[in-house]
This record gives C-alpha cells, structure tokens and sequence, in this order.
C-alpha cells in the first residue's frame, strides 16, 4: 500500500503539472482565436469566458490522457534515472506487479475522463450550440461597447456610441452615434469617408426579405473633404444603413449535443461513432498505461527526457487513428461492429508487445542515446 500511494503520487502531482500547462496554452490559443472575433464585431465581448468555460471539457479531453501517458513515462523515467526503480525491483516489485499498481492509479483518472466525456463535454457542446445561436441573432448594434470606437464589415465601417439604453420595446438603442462609412475603392484613391452623426439608432429588420438594418433619427451627413467644391452636408429626419449578414459559426453536429443515453441502441451511423468515441476515450486510459510503464524503463545516462518524443508520436497516432476511424464509421464507410475498436486492439498489441519484449525497445533507444553521446564527444 505505501508503494502503491508513493507510485500514484508521484504520478497524478506530474500529470497534474503537464494538465495545467497544456491547458494555458490550449485555452491562451482559443481565446486568442475568440478575442478577435470579438474585435471583428462577429462576437459579444461578455460571452468570450462563458464560451471558454463551456469549451474547457473539450479540452480535457484530449489533454488529460495525453498528460497522464507524460505523468507515468516522466514520473517513472525519474525513478529509473535515479536507480529507484533498481531498489524496488529487487525487494520483490516485478515489471508485472509494476503494471497493476500503475493501472490501480490510473482508475482514478478513469473515473474523471469518463464523467468528462460521458457527461461534461456533451453539456458543454450543447451550451455552446446555444450561445452560438444567440450570437447569430445579433446585429453590430448588439455587439457595440458604449465609448469605443469598433470596426465592422472589414474596416469599412467605424461606429462610435456615446451610450447605449436597452428599451424593451425597439431593444438596443445607440445614443450620440457617429458612424464613418467608407467604400474599398474610395479609400484607396484616397477619397474620405461619409461621416454620419445620429442622435440615436436602433436595429431594424425587414419581415419580408430578413435584411438587417441600422435605422439612426436626427441625423447629419457630411461628405467631402470641408472647403471643397463637392463638400455638402445633409440633414435627415431618418436614414437606413443595411448591416451584413448574421455571423455564420463553425456548425456543430447534432449527436455530438446528445446525452449519452440518448446514443445508446440507435442505428444512424453518426450516433453509434459518437458513442465510440465517448467510449473510447475511456478506454484510451488503460491502454496507454499499458504502453507507458514498460516504456519507461530509460538508463541513468539516458535521462527521463529520452522517451517524451516517441511518447508524443505514439499518442498522436493514437488519437489520430481513433479520430479517422470514428468518421468513417458516421459516413458509413465502415461497419460499426469493426468501429474504433481496432484501433484499440492494435494499440494494446503495441502494449503487450513492448511489455513481453522490453528490452527490443529499450535497445534501440539506448542505441540511439549512445549515439548522441558519441556525436557530442
């Protein structure tokens, strides 16, 4: 039992650390991605961490097991790097007895990827779907920050409000509003903009056609350069500006939305690849484990760095193949009873393999660390 928590420690305290770090830079690199969209006008700037949040079960998703495949090979490797592993196998822990304690430490993370993948990560989906939807419905008027200046239609249009009033009859409306409106081909033969000051403005849709408008009261226009011949300025009780179209996101298929329940007994080929692929990454948990403990044996001169490349490679095949496989299996062009399982299969032979013959394996990688010795000699 002491051995049993010493090895689990050390294993979840390395996994946790490598979670938490892959995590940042998945999660940095989406908002990023979110953050202009917010700029573009395409999203609402108070939906960017709620839209994270919802996303962060995706992101578990792939990173959890690849960090607790790096937690074994580097919390091992150390181990092995610093003759620990020579004491205990000498005071009777086999490679064998080594696998089931590593593989009673790894229920753990069985247990949370498979609330994560059966549960979580299809509510976030769904959440997101929603959120995506909504933001579909809004115009650039939805989507204007009182006291900023914000771009739209790729910079050929500058909207600045003085302040925003949500009323329920007509919804938002814009007050002080200056818009500069400015044609592609005009700017580049250097012609100014149309400048538009509105005392407010309000979104308007056209029942018949679905054309979205920003309709602004009170207005002056002025167009020209001022002093110049063609220079006019004009004053309209009302004016229409029609607004582009609704944002268009990344669509998000239906059974990905669905409970997991749900899935279970359908015959569409879509459902029964999205329920292998929940499966899957459960079962993705034990078989990596099967690979990693007999991976990482490593010599002192080694160093518990030398097995993280082929680590990655084989994990990312992996998950790559489990990926394909699945969507063959949603366009039917391959039988749901071969599924993703083979990909299981033969990844589990890989296990088995190296664990009957490790030292094939470990011959070849001391093999090429010698060779690098004798390279930097």
């Amino acid at each position: 039992m002491i051995i049993f928590r010493y090895l689990s420690k050390q294993i979840l305290q390395v996994m946790s650390a490598v979670t938490v770090i892959l995590l940042v830079v998945g999660i940095t690199s989406r908002f990023i991605q979110y953050l202009g969209q917010a700029v573009a006008g395409e999203l609402a700037s108070d939906v960017l961490l709620l839209l994270m949040f919802y996303r962060l079960p995706d992101f578990l998703l792939v990173i959890v097991p690849l960090a607790f495949f790096l937690g074994i090979l580097l919390a091992y490797g150390r181990m092995y790097a610093e003759n620990e592993m020579v004491v205990l196998h000498c005071s009777g822990t086999s490679q064998f007895k080594l696998l089931m304690l590593t593989l009673g430490a790894s229920l753990v993370v069985l247990v949370f990827m498979a609330v994560v993948s059966l549960s979580l990560a299809p509510w976030g989906v769904r959440n997101t779907e929603q959120l995506k939807k909504n933001q579909e419905q809004l115009t650039e008027i939805d989507l204007i920050v009182a006291g900023q200046f914000q771009t739209f239609s790729g910079g050929e249009r500058v909207t600045y409000a003085e302040r925003t009033d949500n009323i329920t009859s007509v919804g938002r409306q814009l007050r002080n509003v200056f818009v500069a409106l400015t044609d592609s081909e005009a700017d580049a033969n250097g012609e100014p903009p149309r400048i538009i000051l509105a005392e407010t403005a309000r979104p308007e849709i056209d029942a018949q056609t679905g054309a979205r408008f920003m309709r602004m009261e009170n207005v002056l226009q002025y167009d020209g350069v001022p002093g110049a011949a063609d220079f006019s300025v004009a004053q309209f009780d009302a004016q229409m500006i029609l607004l582009p179209d609704a944002t268009e996101f990344e669509e998000i298929l239906e059974e990905e939305t669905l409970a997991t329940l749900e899935l279970f007994g359908s015959d569409a080929p879509e459902r029964q690849a999205e329920l292998q692929w929940r499966l899957s990454i459960i079962l993705l948990i034990p078989v990596i484990t099967l690979i990693a403990v007999p991976m990482s044996r490593v010599d002192p001169r080694q160093g518990r760095y030398s097995k993280l490349f082929p680590a990655a490679l084989i994990y990312a095949a992996y998950f790559l193949l489990l990926q394909y496989s699945r969507d063959l299996v949603a366009e039917g062009e391959l039988n749901a009873l071969v599924g993703v399982w083979w990909v299981h299969a033969l990844f589990i032979a890989v296990g088995v393999f190296v664990f009957r013959f490790p030292d094939i394996a470990h011959y070849f990688a001391s093999r090429k660390a010698a060779s690098e010795v004798g390279g930097q000699a």
